[in-house]
Order: structure tokens, then C-alpha cells, then sequence
């Protein structure tokens, strides 16, 4: 949004000149207008009430559910009324979803008849399922109408339905025969019959089955909407692109945020109290610290290793870093892996391979380089390792070449672990993987430095 457009409807608000504000409004884009009350979110509702019905809906449906609160509490309730009523189906129950109880009851009151049913119909599905995602507003024909009589139908009730690219062949029941794209009915003979083009072979998304489940199927069908039907096959509604892409940008934030080892926001960052974003990260941190506790008491255990060859603290931050990079690295691959379809609990043997050729192949390297660095400094007389250095080079290249692919290891196993157990995989995060492989690699480490040394420096 430019500095100037701001200032200038500053300058209406400030003037209360409504109607050169409405007209300014009018001129904008709808993604111009949701700029402007991020730029000036104080007036936000002054916007919304200014705007003609059709343009406040469509700026409101795509706000934030913070900003439709705020805007919700201060707009008439003439205008607020309007807005709920023309709102799609879909987008009134991601509303109604997230308000509280109370006011989601009076809201409801609010609407007709049908529409209150809509509402309370799609309410009733869980949170994260496909039902809460779906609208009840699409074009339905029957198998034995004739393509006159399907166009009819569709310019009768074509402009109160979400989409009009795919036409759906039911039943008498009410069962999803097939899913017809518009084209397709275009191009057909009027005087044919619309059961004459179904070949049974339709893409349907199950009411109950979690939001994730859809967006996976849209992206491999590359689709703008699909069908949904309950456990007998009945269509119950549709599912449009632009609400997956709204959920799979939601789902994506929430795995950043786990995958940073914190818990998911439920607001813009800026905008969330810092006590409740202090809440969000604690529980995270303290089980965290607590995982790292482990370590102190792994170490603990090679006290006296550690007594009798102090050269080996030398190397403990190298050893626990190198082991939490590669389970770190493997588990955020893993994880996008699964998001986008590429890896399943099946091929979890698959995975497993490949990590344990992988995290060899990376501890040789890195352990190589550790090995080279010892000897280097060693000849160079930068620091003195000791009579055995040579043994200590070799101690660290063993442990390296274990930890590492040990922390591959875990890594991709953790997440298709989680979701075998219908947990999510991005609660696998790096910072978690990182911590396990934090207190096995102190183990690894004066394991394999117990077997080269023993008897010379233990």
C-alpha cells in the first residue's frame, strides 16, 4: 500500500467525508482494501461499514480472525447482520468456529432458516475435518436430464453457487454418481442426456477425514473443487481451492512453528500478548532443558574417563553439534517429505536405507575432517594432543562417522514414528531430534573412546 494512498484516506477520515470515502474505496482493489486496515487497523470497521455489501464481504472473508473480531465488536449491527448472512457457508463456519460460544448463538439467531441449518450442519463436524471446509452451495443435476435442461438449471441457480466449473450427477438418494466438468456439458449435443458423459471415475473427499487428507489430494488432481460425501456415498458439499490454500498456508506456519520448537500461534506475531507467546515457547524450552539434563548425567557416568584423559572435553561440543546437525538436517527433510506426499509409513524401510548410506558417507566426511584437523595441528606443534594423539585423531574419527549417522538415523525415523502413532510429525522438530541426539552421542562418544584407549590413556 503506498504512503500516499494512506495519507490521503487519513485525510477523509479525518474530514468524516464519507461519501468521497466510500467513492476512494470503491476504487481499490479487495486485497488493496485488506492493506489498508493492516495499515490502519483502528478504522478497520469504519471500512467494512463504508463499503457496499458485496466488496465489505469479500474484504472480511479474507481477513485475519483477530482483525474480523475487532471489526465484528464496533460495526453496526445492521451491517454485521448483512455481512453474516451473504457470507459463504464455508467461510461463516471458520467464523463461528473460532468466536466464543455465546456469540456464535447469537450470530446464528441472526440468520434464515436454511442458512442456520447450513451452519449448525457443518458446525457439527470436528475442528480440523474436510466437513468444517465444505459449502453447500453447488450445482447438482440428475442422470436422466437432458443438457437443455442441465444449462437451464445451471443459469437458475448458478449465481448462489460457489462454483460453477464442475457439475454434480446424483441420484434420487442423493448418491454422487460423478463429478462433470463444465466444459464438457458445453460442448455436448442439447439433446443429450448428462448420464451419457459420466464415466464413474470422480475424486471424493470424505466429511470426516482430516483437512490435511484435502490438501494432499488437490495437489496431486490439480482440481478447483472436489466433492465431499459422507460413509454411504452422499454428497454433503464441495470443497473449493481457495479455502485448501487458505488451510495449507495455515498448516505450513504451524509446522514452522514446531519444527522451531515451539508451540503453533494462533495470531500474527506482533499482534500476540508476550505472556501467552512466553507460554507458547516455555513448554517447549523446558522439556528441552530438561532432555539436556540427560546429557550432564550421561557425563557423569565418564567421570572418570574424563579425569584420566582431559583431552577428550576438548572435543564434546564438536561431537554433540555434528550429531544434532545431521538428525536436524534429516528430520526437517523427512518431515517436508511427508507433507508433500513424497514419503508414507510404508516406506519407512526405504527411508532407512537411504539414511544409513547417507549418514555413513557424511560422518566419513566429517570425521575425515576432524581426523585432519588433529594431525595438522599436531605437526604444526599448534597444540600438543599428547604421545597418542594419533589414537585420540582416530577416537575422534569413529565417533564422528557413528554420531553423525546415528543422528540421521533418528532423524528420519522420529517423524514416520510419530505418525504411525497418529501424532504429528513436525512435533519431531529439529531442536527435539537435536537434544536426543545430544545425550545417545555423549554415550557414543566415550564408548568408542573406551574401546581405542583403553589401556593406553583409560
Amino acid at each position: 500500500m503506498e504512503e500516499m494512498v494512506v495519507e490521503e484516506i487519513q485525510e477523509l477520515l479525518e474530514k468524516e467525508n464519507d461519501k468521497a470515502l466510500k467513492q476512494y474505496l470503491d476504487q481499490l482493489n479487495i486485497s488493496d482494501v485488506e492493506e489498508l486496515i493492516d495499515e490502519l487497523p483502528q478504522h478497520a470497521a469504519k471500512f467494512i461499514e463504508t463499503l457496499s455489501l458485496n466488496r465489505a464481504v469479500n474484504v472480511f472473508r479474507i481477513l485475519d480472525f483477530p482483525t474480523q473480531e475487532r471489526i465484528i465488536k464496533k460495526l453496526s449491527g445492521n451491517k454485521l447482520n448483512q455481512i453474516i448472512k451473504d457470507l459463504p457457508p464455508d467461510d461463516r463456519t471458520a467464523l463461528f468456529s473460532e468466536l466464543k460460544g455465546d456469540v456464535v448463538k447469537k450470530m446464528i439467531t441472526l440468520l434464515p432458516p436454511e442458512e442456520r441449518k447450513e451452519s449448525l450442519a457443518l458446525l457439527g463436524y470436528k475442528e480440523d475435518s474436510i466437513g468444517r471446509l465444505m459449502t453447500p452451495d453447488y450445482i447438482a443435476v440428475k442422470p436422466e436430464w437432458s443438457i437443455t435442461r442441465v444449462l437451464a438449471h445451471i443459469r437458475r441457480y448458478g449465481k448462489n453457487s460457489e462454483t460453477i466449473d464442475v457439475v454434480y450427477v446424483i441420484n434420487k438418494d442423493g448418491v454422487l454418481l460423478d463429478d462433470i466438468r463444465i466444459r464438457e456439458v458445453l460442448l455436448a449435443d442439447p439433446e443429450a442426456i448428462i448420464g451419457e458423459l459420466t464415466d464413474k471415475r470422480f475424486i471424493a473427499l470424505k466429511a470426516n477425514d482430516p483437512q490435511e487428507d484435502a490438501i494432499n489430494i488437490f495437489r496431486m488432481n490439480n482440481r478447483v473443487a472436489l466433492p465431499v460425501v459422507d460413509e454411504h456415498n452422499i454428497l454433503l458439499g464441495i470443497v473449493t481451492v481457495d479455502d485448501i490454500l487458505w488451510i495449507a498456508n495455515e498448516e505450513y506456519t504451524e509446522d514452522m512453528h514446531k519444527i522451531g520448537g515451539t508451540e503453533a500461534l494462533d495470531e500474527p506475531y506482533l499482534d500476540i500478548p508476550i505472556f501467552k507467546l512466553v507460554k507458547k515457547r516455555a513448554g517447549w524450552l523446558i522439556v528441552l532443558f530438561l532432555g539436556e539434563m540427560l546429557t550432564a548425567t550421561a557425563m557423569q557416568h565418564f567421570e572418570i574417563e574424563l579425569e584420566k584423559a582431559v583431552v577428550l572435553s576438548l572435543f564434546i561440543p564438536l561431537i554433540m553439534s555434528s550429531g544434532g546437525n545431521s538428525g536436524s538436517q534429516a528430520s526437517t527433510l523427512i518431515i517436508q517429505a511427508m507433507a508433500l506426499g513424497e514419503v508414507t509409513i510404508a516406506e519407512w524401510w526405504r527411508v532407512m536405507r537411504r539414511e544409513l548410506v547417507s549418514g555413513a558417507l557424511l560422518g566419513i566426511i566429517l570425521g575425515t575432517i576432524g581426523f585432519v584437523r588433529i594431525v595438522t595441528w599436531q605437526e604444526l606443534h599448534l597444540y600438543n594432543y599428547g604421545p597418542h594423539w594419533l589414537l585420540i585423531a582416530t577416537t575422534i574419527f569413529f565417533t564422528l562417522v557413528g554420531i553423525v549417522l546415528w543422528g540421521s538415523l533418528i532423524g528420519s525415523m522420529m517423524p514416520i514414528i510419530l505418525k504411525k502413532l497418529r501424532l504429528d510429525p513436525a512435533t519431531s522438530s529439529a531442536p527435539f531430534v537435536a537434544t536426543m541426539v545430544d545425550v545417545t552421542g555423549i554415550v557414543i562418544y566415550f564408548s568408542v573412546a573406551v574401546l581405542i584407549l583403553k589401556g593406553v590413556l583409560l
